[in-house]
């Protein structure tokens, strides 16, 4: 399954276009706060395909019927691009547990890299749906790397993947190596640069949300 909000016209487009805008960008607080709104949006779509139990609720007046949730899903992050739209799913998910993950590019001399997952941070997965956010799906080595590993050490009930963008090669490379999972973007890109940059993507979102890194 492949959401792409890029497909309905609603006001989050229109914080995915501020999200490019290399003009709007330059201000740092309202970039996180625009993907922290992206996170809110997916968090809103993915909560349609959970489950969910009829209870009676007592207000000042009587008794409600109301819905609550089964299960909290889990939310995990991969680390530092990824904290903006993991607080705007935390926004939505307010009682869910988190999951933070260290992964970065190994850039060899040649200007080839491998990607290293170095630490996973995480509570009880087991039986879980898990929500894992990071703002761009380039190669999607990564974010395959990262799952991978979440789904060697637990028995996850349900993967969902959000996005703020993807790369076509990245959604490809996630179809091969985890056909289950549930795919959440803000849109789709086609091309990416010989550095693996997406094209035309929004530029370096960690960097854009917290400086540039040396």
């Amino acid at each position: 399954m492949i959401f792409n909000l890029d497909k309905t016209d609603s006001i989050a487009n229109v914080f995915l276009a501020e999200l490019r805008d290399e003009n709007i960008q330059k201000d740092t607080m309202r970039f996180r706060k625009n993907m922290e709104r992206m996170g809110e949006f997916f968090a809103y779509e993915i909560s349609k395909t959970l489950e969910y139990e009829r209870k009676e609720t007592q207000t000042p007046l009587g008794m409600a019927k109301t819905a609550s949730l089964v299960d909290q899903p889990v939310l995990a992050a991969i680390l530092r691009a990824g904290i903006p739209l993991h607080q705007g799913l935390l926004n939505v998910f307010d009682q869910a547990e988190s999951a933070f993950i260290t992964a970065y590019r190994k850039v060899h001399k040649n200007g080839n890299f491998i990607v290293e997952v170095e630490n996973i941070y995480s509570p009880d997965l087991n039986d879980k749906v898990v929500i894992i956010a990071d703002p761009m799906l380039a190669t999607g080595m990564s974010m395959v790397l990262c799952c991978k590993e979440l789904l060697n050490r637990y028995r996850i009930k349900e993967l969902h993947i959000v996005c703020a963008i993807a790369s076509t090669e990245g959604i490809n490379h996630l179809r091969a190596n985890l056909p289950k999972a549930k795919l959440w973007f803000g849109a789709i890109d086609e091309e990416m640069t010989s550095k693996s940059y997406i094209v035309p993507g929004l530029g370096d979102a960690g960097d854009l949300a917290y400086g540039i890194k040396q």
